[in-house]
């Protein structure tokens, strides 16, 4: 039961969206460089795969996988619409510097592949939160790398200068994404390793992989 329970939070921790199963990483590694464009891709991100997955979960179970699957994106589709149109007023040079990756959103893995391999297989009300805790995971990485990033590369924060002594301007660059997101990744999964070994070694109900 404890690991039913702990599961629904795996999304941002135990099994994070990005660093775990390595979903949604292309608008890390080529838009996460600065704030602006974190806040931004945050906001498009956790909107349109929230309802969509919600609304999708509507989608009657008995049709072929291939037919639910463009009723995902259809849905998903939609609700890009107004999403988008609400970001152009509020991030409107964001959207236009970010590019295809904002349409991109529509189509991400926890819509796409994690609704019937996951969230679909749940109770309503641990599908929300399940899908709540991956939106997290994958916030709370783009808020991270955006804001190091940008500190590193830019020596801003927000669009603000402040005191650096050295910048690496390559971290702005999409090949400097990837390094960094390469080290986090590792970094994350070694700590992660270390709190499951601990755990274990405890005795009870030790495992965190939430089988």
């Amino acid at each position: 039961m404890k690991n039913r329970k702990t599961a629904v939070f795996d999304g941002l921790l135990g099994d994070n969206t990005v660093l775990s199963a390595l979903m949604v990483i292309s608008p890390v590694i080529v838009c996460g460089n600065t704030l602006e464009n974190a806040i931004a891709l945050i906001y498009a991100f956790s909107a349109i795969t929230f309802f969509s997955v919600v609304l999708s979960s509507f989608v009657p179970r008995r049709l072929p996988y291939a037919a639910k699957i463009i009723f995902y994106a259809v849905i998903a589709s939609i609700v890009y619409i107004p999403v988008k149109t609400a970001a152009r007023e509020f991030f409107p040079e964001v959207v236009t510097r970010v590019g295809i990756y904002f349409p991109l959103l529509a189509v991400n893995s926890l819509i796409v592949v994690q609704t019937e391999a996951k969230f679909f297989r749940m109770k309503r009300g641990a599908m929300i939160g399940s899908l709540v805790f991956c939106i997290l995971g994958f916030d709370a990485v783009m808020l991270i790398t955006a804001f190091i990033r940008e500190l590193l590369a830019y020596g801003t924060i927000c669009g603000r200068l402040v005191d650096a002594d050295t910048l690496i301007s390559g971290l702005a660059l999409p090949f400097g994404g990837f390094i960094f997101l390469g080290l986090l990744c590792g970094l994350y999964r070694k700590v992660r390793s270390a709190v499951g070994h601990d755990s274990d070694n405890t005795g009870g109900d030790g495992n965190v992989s939430g089988n």
